[in-house]
């Protein structure tokens, strides 16, 4: 069954599944009992259908936030919440994984020109703490489009995890796929990493396959505006899905990179990612995006 998490304000429906069982409400099951996919999902449903109380319940009241947009601190996060429901905002979960105690998630938000479209896509992070409860927030939001180079979507493609056995494997494979390809160290051992036989492109600018990456790397240093990626701040994976949240500089910008990678046998088959410039005016938090 595909994962789905649709967080719909209009009807207030929450819906959280994973391979085997749909998650329960709060006022249906004590989260003691809950699993931390299960609360994650529930926590950002409270936060779309406006119901504080559950999200007291469900995060800790010194929550630390790194959207750099929203404050800090789980009151604080409450008070916007009538934002979001008088815009009609609403999200719906594509991919949902774990890695730990950090669920990570690929979502598609709509009514969302708050946060700069009124379709974005993102990755988020949630950190639950030792008694299960939502502790930490990392994001990063681009605009949904409408076209793209390889004609697939954002978010399209394959949900669940397999290969759980490899996970570890899977996660030391992507830090050096990062570190060589696009930290330059070793940029011509490409062909070890991507696979030459498949290789699907979801960020809407670059084409399938190795020659669509090829050819992106070939424009933007003619352009003199090659993605420098100069740090690793994190690796999370849960079998043959691995999320590298990165910084470096592209567009004259400092800007956060997530980068969610499948992979089959040993090599990268299918590539989403999330580019967002990092604020340095207007911040509503000085927690940084990272500080993992």
């Amino acid at each position: 069954m595909r994962q789905l998490l649709s967080l719909l304000l209009t009807t207030g429906l929450f819906m959280a599944c994973d391979a085997d069982k749909t998650s329960t409400s709060l006022h249906e099951s004590n989260h003691s009992t809950m699993s931390n996919k299960e609360i994650a999902g529930t926590f950002l449903g409270a936060a779309l259908q406006n119901d504080p109380a559950t999200m007291r319940e469900l995060a800790n009241t010194d929550y630390i936030q790194h959207n750099p947009f929203i404050p800090t601190g789980l009151e604080p996060f409450i008070q916007m919440l009538p934002t979001l429901k008088a815009n009609g905002t609403s999200a719906e979960n594509i991919r949902m994984f774990q890695d730990g105690n950090f669920i990570f998630m690929h979502n598609v938000w709509r009514n969302a020109r708050a946060f700069g479209a009124d379709e974005m896509v993102s990755f988020d992070i949630l950190r639950l703490d030792e008694n299960g409860k939502v502790a930490e927030h990392w994001d990063a939001m681009t605009a949904l489009r409408a076209t793209t180079a390889n004609g697939r979507t954002q978010t399209d493609g394959p949900t669940e995890a397999t290969d759980l056995d490899q996970t570890e494997e899977n996660k030391a494979l992507a830090r050096r796929l990062i570190e060589d390809i696009l930290m330059g160290k070793n940029p011509q051992k490409l062909t070890d990493y991507i696979s030459s036989e498949q290789y699907h492109q979801h960020n809407p600018d670059i084409q399938d396959g190795l020659a669509g990456i090829v050819q992106a790397v070939e424009y933007l240093t003619s352009q003199n505006n090659m993605f420098q990626y100069t740090t690793i701040h994190k690796v999370l994976g849960e079998g043959n899905f691995v999320l590298t949240v990165s910084e470096g500089e592209w567009n004259g910008t400092t800007n956060v990179f997530y980068d969610l990678f499948r992979f089959e046998n040993g090599k990268a088959v299918e590539h989403w990612d999330v580019i967002q410039p990092i604020p340095t005016e207007g911040l509503a938090n000085e927690n940084g995006m990272f500080g993992f």
